[in-house]
């Protein structure tokens, strides 16, 4: 495998992405066939590390476009020129790099928009082409397919970030401590004499007993890969081949150690410093020194400085006077705090500042509720005050159709018929009274007429 596509590579190992190499010139062997090693995927902490994922994927894939990458050099690809072949590769991968744009232009904008409605000016005009422009790796001039452009500004974009990457992870790592020791001053502060004075005590104990332990080899020595050959291999110290370590050590087989496979080698070392069951020992720490190792280790190996070793620069290395004679590792708590006192008097003050802000905000945020209450109040008395209204006007109505001889509403505002009726039924059959019964029983004729037909008797 060239030069060239170890460096392009490069993005898809930081991403955990591999691939074989070709060899036309190797005969296929007859062995047992093997599935191909799964490797864990690792996030570069870049916004469109998904996209770039997807890209390299989708790349490989083309048999064109690898093979070109054989007689490829490094400049060809940073210039862009390699870029140039992405019109030769396969339909269907063309295809499915404009869907992945398409897609990646679409994730963009959703992005904006939720930053321009956090910012209450979703009710603006939003010009979605001069904001894509703010984004480096694609073509903001071009939303639909992918062109040699998009490959060209993804590749420049991803290793500008990517070479800054390490730095970010040191700034991070200062800030950290920084904010450590602040909060540490703080709580002592918090105690009176006497526990002051104890808790001291007891942290320059835990600290002094972090500093107990074995020594350290440096990284990339022989007495530091002689370990790994023996505690981790399991093979004889005196029968040590830097050819043989280095394929064992190539987990993936692509022919260069990366990053990753570095770090693996100083798990040993760190162990011998760092216990996560320990209160004394904080595995942030630990994690910036196995970043610092590995810088070691690049700084003496990676000559071409494409942030992978190859065989060759491995075995260079291994003839230089330091590979034999080395000194041993100096942890960070040998070495000089990662800040000094006018950092961390900086840091402070702008902690101190965020924290006035926070204060600011939270007060203006308890105003706006206490407000919210007090008009929750106001709502709620109005409301009482509608109710007691519509109660009133109710009661008058009433009173107004019972004095109008209307028969009064019932609970839910009904007529009530029924006295109504009863009047009525009473006046079309009014009761006969004993004084109209009487007379009418003395009107009657005592003796039945005598002249009536035989047929009416």
């Amino acid at each position: 495998m060239t030069v060239a596509l170890h460096w392009l590579l490069l993005l898809s190992i930081l991403l955990g992405v591999w691939s074989v190499p070709i060899d036309h010139n190797v005969k296929p062997k007859e062995a047992v066939p093997q599935e191909p090693k799964q490797e864990e995927s690792v996030d570069t902490g870049l916004y469109y590390d998904r996209y770039l994922r997807e890209v390299i994927e989708v790349l490989e894939t083309d048999p064109h476009f690898r093979e070109k990458l054989q007689t490829a050099n490094t400049e060809d690809i940073k210039n862009g020129r390699l870029s140039k072949e992405l019109d030769l590769v396969g339909h269907n991968v063309r295809t499915r790099l404009d869907e992945l744009k398409r897609q990646e232009v679409s994730r963009l904008r959703m992005l904006l928009k939720a930053k321009l409605d956090s910012t209450n000016t979703h009710n603006m005009q939003i010009d979605h082409a001069s904001l894509l422009k703010q984004f480096e790796h694609l073509d903001p001039h071009n939303q639909n397919t992918f062109e040699a452009k998009d490959l060209e500004l993804l590749i420049s974009t991803a290793t500008k970030d990517l070479e800054s990457y390490d730095a970010e992870r040191h700034e991070e790592f200062k800030r950290y401590e920084m904010l450590k020791e602040h909060e540490r001053r703080e709580y002592l502060k918090s105690l009176d004499e006497e526990k002051r004075e104890k808790e001291e005590k007891r942290l320059e104990e835990l600290k002094e007993k972090h500093r107990q332990h074995p020594k350290v080899n440096a990284p990339g020595s022989v007495a530091q890969l002689r370990e790994v050959w023996e505690e981790t291999d399991g093979l004889d110290p005196q029968e040590f081949n830097p050819k043989t370590f280095f394929k064992l050590h190539d987990t993936n087989g692509d022919g260069v150690l990366d990053e990753q496979e570095l770090e693996a080698l100083f798990t040993k070392e760190l162990e011998k410093v760092y216990d996560p069951k320990n209160e004394e020992d904080d595995m942030m720490e630990m994690e910036e020194e196995r970043l610092r190792m590995r810088e070691h280790v690049m700084k003496n190996v990676d000559t071409n400085h494409d942030r992978l070793v190859s065989l060759e620069e491995f075995l260079k290395s291994t003839e230089k006077k330091e590979f034999n004679s080395a000194k041993e590792w100096e942890t960070l708590d040998d070495t000089k705090p990662v800040y000094s006192e006018a950092e961390l008097q900086k840091f402070e003050v702008e902690l101190q500042e965020k924290e006035l802000e926070l204060g600011r905000r939270a007060a203006s945020l308890q105003h706006e509720q206490e407000l919210l209450k007090e008009r929750g109040k106001a709502l709620e008395a109005q409301r009482k005050e509608y109710q007691q209204a519509v109660m009133e006007m109710s009661q008058r109505q009433k009173d107004i159709q019972a004095v109008e001889g209307q028969p009064p509403p019932g609970p839910n505002n009904e007529l009530q018929f029924q006295q109504g009726l009863k009047k009525l039924e009473e006046g079309a059959n009014p009761p006969i009274s004993q004084d109209v019964g009487a007379e009418a029983k003395n009107n009657l004729p005592v003796e039945p007429p005598q002249n009536l037909p035989l047929h009416t008797l």
